[in-house]
This record gives structure tokens, sequence and C-alpha cells, in this order.
């Protein structure tokens, strides 16, 4: 494969937001990985902000969405056969884990960003979920 088709694919995964991407021809396979900025408290991933009228109508909510900042594998509990971290009705504060999702054999801790009471976890166990899928629903 030409370096200048691997820098294209490498310009169109950082387009997309994508952290990895495998491309076979002829010649081989290729695999381009990047990895999202890291700080102490975990991963940093930038998301667009929303339009001022969508930011208005999410704050209206009387629930907060907890998304998926990844695409991974959704895992409520620590171990299978563990207690969930958090179950429907469970009080939450801010920083507590909600559950991990695996990528690429990493373990990635979701945690509350505010406090409230848990009123719905929209995915089940061991589902493969993708970015901005909706995990929670916290109640303020």
């Amino acid at each position: 494969m030409k370096e200048t088709d691997i820098r294209k694919y490498a310009g169109l995964m950082k387009e997309l937001g994508l952290t990895g991407l495998e491309l076979t021809d002829g010649t081989g396979t290729v695999r381009l990985e990047r990895s999202l900025p890291y700080r102490a408290e975990g991963p940093v991933y930038t998301v667009p902000e929303p339009a001022p009228a969508a930011q208005q109508a999410a704050e209206n909510r009387d629930y907060i969405s907890v998304k998926s900042p990844i695409v991974g594998v959704f895992y409520a509990a620590p171990a299978e056969k563990a207690e969930s971290y958090v179950k429907a009705g469970d009080s939450v504060n801010k920083g507590q884990t909600l559950c991990i999702i695996e990528a690429m054999k990493l373990m990635n801790e979701i945690v509350a960003e505010e406090a409230g009471v848990i009123s719905e976890v929209c995915v089940t166990n061991g589902q493969v979920v993708e970015y901005g899928t909706e995990l929670f629903r916290i109640r303020r």
C-alpha cells in the first residue's frame, strides 16, 4: 500500500473519530491505530458542542443521559459473577463507577458526571455499544 493512501486513511480516521482501521489489498494488510489524549482521571474524549437550542432542551430534561464515549463491550459488573456496579433505583455520586466498556482489551470505567438516581439501565450486560449509545438515565 502506498504511503499517500495510508495518510489518506489516517486523515479519514481522525475526521470520523475512529481509533482503529484495518485495510487489506493485494500487497498485504495494514492496521492503523491511534490513541485518544489521556489524563490522570482517564481518557479525554472530545465531542462536538451541541447547538444552543439542543443544549437548552437537554438542560430542561429531568434526567441525565450517560452515553458511551467509545465503541466496545458493555459490562455492568467488574467480574462475571460479581454484582452490578449500579441498577435501576440506586443513588449514585459524582465520580462513581457505573460500568466498564471493554475496547481493544482495555477496560474503561464509565463514571457518573453528576449525582442522582439511576432511573434506567438502557443496555444489557455483554452488549456491543457504539459511540453515543445511551447507557444510563440518571434522575437529578
